[in-house]
């Protein structure tokens, strides 16, 4: 089985469709799937539910689909850097649903388990608890959250062999992996495409059982959100 695409655009040209649920890795702008987040803007399709950290900046990242009303919610545990994100919500023309960083990323990698749900003392007496059940386990109170599983996985790694295994670099691995995990199909986004056996099996960080398509991004523009210089 062929693994690797030509082009974004042709990796997701007969899977994307309205109304999907993606999970889309990244942190900030660390890590994010330049390529795909781009192609998938520019298929048109409407209507989605993102699940990510946070949606990008303005114009860049998942940013751009937020300027063209692609995203119709949010499953995300930041605002900050994308003030279209926080106008939208505001206005009430975006949905979104507020989850834990920690939380979200276990939602994510729970889906990709099988898991349906799990507790977490996480949010336990603020709104975040708000109509979620509550159960006592050894005296403490913990709420019940719902595992993420997602339609398509749009992953960023550094280096992937052709059968799928990926390695990530550094910080930019954050959410990939558990969206990797979630997605019932995922499309990688990476810089370099080895041979299979080229990997020391203790090196892979995520198996390319969860690995269905693979996209080539030689030279990602990998921008920073906020450079802060110190003038010596």
């Amino acid at each position: 089985m062929n693994k690797v695409f030509g082009s974004a655009k042709e990796a997701l040209a007969d899977i994307v469709k309205d109304g999907q649920t993606l999970a889309v890795g990244g942190f900030g702008l660390c890590g994010i799937p330049e390529a795909l987040i781009a192609a998938l803007r520019d298929t048109g399709v409407k209507n989605l539910t993102a699940i990510s950290n946070n949606a990008g900046v303005d114009g860049f990242g998942l940013g751009q689909l937020l300027e063209t009303r692609q995203i119709k919610k949010m499953i995300s545990s930041y605002v900050g850097e994308n003030k279209e994100f926080e106008r939208q919500y505001l206005a009430g023309e975006l949905e979104l649903e507020f989850t834990p960083q920690g939380t979200l990323a276990e939602k994510l990698r729970a889906g990709g388990c099988g898991i349906p749900a799990f507790f977490t003392k996480t949010g336990v007496g603020t709104i975040v608890a708000e109509g979620k059940e509550i159960r006592e386990f050894d005296g403490e109170k913990y709420v019940m959250e719902r595992s993420l599983v997602a339609d398509i996985g749009l992953v960023k790694a550094w280096k992937a062999d052709k059968a799928g295994n990926l390695i990530y670099r550094h910080t930019a691995r954050n959410f990939n992996p558990m969206c990797a995990m979630a997605g019932k199909l995922t499309v990688v986004e990476v810089e370099e495409i080895v041979e299979n056996g080229t990997f020391e099996p203790a090196d892979v960080h995520t198996p390319s059982i969860y690995v269905h398509r693979i996209v080539l991004n030689k030279h990602p523009e990998k921008r920073i959100e906020q450079r802060t210089v110190t003038k010596v």
